[in-house]
């Protein structure tokens, strides 16, 4: 089944994928600090607010909320553009280093948000990379239970919706992405983004689709519950 055209809708947040085409996308510290450092830049610029992110050396992921249609595209343009120039004349490369463009869908926020977050934070240890998810220093773990402050990561209500102060918020963070992820619902989050599919119950997708003014869904899935497949390209990003 083909994927739908990426969309968008007012205030809902979006996941996120960038996966690379042949060889690691991030060769050394420097690589990773410098797009974190384009990211910082090209968000504040298209005004998207970054909520969860993970860089892997073949994959990476963003939980984003965009202030207007073109937010995510622009935010990505440019940080895909001003990094892989800068990467190739380090390493002496030529050429993309991506997989195509960045996939992305509207997730309902109150049912997926927050196990999109871990899904993300947790992607290094479904990927081998770590045994846990505060000893990888290149994903938004560490910011979001206290141990580090991104400047351009930006608290969700929903994060702020764990607790009273920043302390019981972290500790809450801590203790929910303790808990084992159902891997059925991790890759029906990455399907539904690698597909282009809005991801939440009925009313939310009918309710999306009226307020984007375009179908969100294949019509095959309409009505009846999504079934997970697992393809090569799942297999990448965790």
């Amino acid at each position: 089944m083909t994927r739908l055209a990426r969309h968008y809708v007012p205030d809902q947040p979006q996941h996120v994928i960038l996966q690379g085409l042949t060889g690691p996308a991030f060769l050394d510290e420097g690589d990773y600090r410098y797009f974190l450092a384009c990211l910082a830049d090209a968000a504040r610029v298209a005004d998207l607010a970054v909520h969860a992110w993970v860089l892997m050396p073949d994959t990476v992921q963003f939980l984003v909320t965009p202030s207007y249609e073109s937010s995510v595209a622009m935010a990505m343009q440019a940080v895909c553009r001003r990094y892989v120039e800068t990467f190739n004349r380090r390493h002496g490369r030529r050429g993309t280093m991506w997989r195509g463009e960045y996939r992305a869908t509207v997730i309902e926020p109150d049912r997926y948000f927050l196990l999109a977050s871990q899904a993300i934070d947790h992607a290094p240890v479904r990927n081998r990379l770590v045994v846990e998810p505060g000893h990888y220093p290149w994903s938004s773990y560490t910011h979001h239970v206290g141990l580090r402050v991104d400047s351009f990561t930006k608290d969700h209500p929903l994060h702020r919706a764990l607790g009273n102060t920043p302390s019981e918020r972290h500790q809450a963070y801590r203790a929910l992405c303790a808990q084992a992820l159902d891997e059925r619902d991790v890759d029906n989050l990455m399907q539904s983004t690698l597909k282009g599919w809005v991801l939440g119950s009925a009313t939310y997708c009918e309710w999306a689709a009226q307020t984007a003014n375009r179908r969100l869904m294949p019509l095959l899935l309409r009505d009846r519950p999504r079934k997970v497949q697992t393809t090569r390209a799942l297999e990448h990003v965790g």
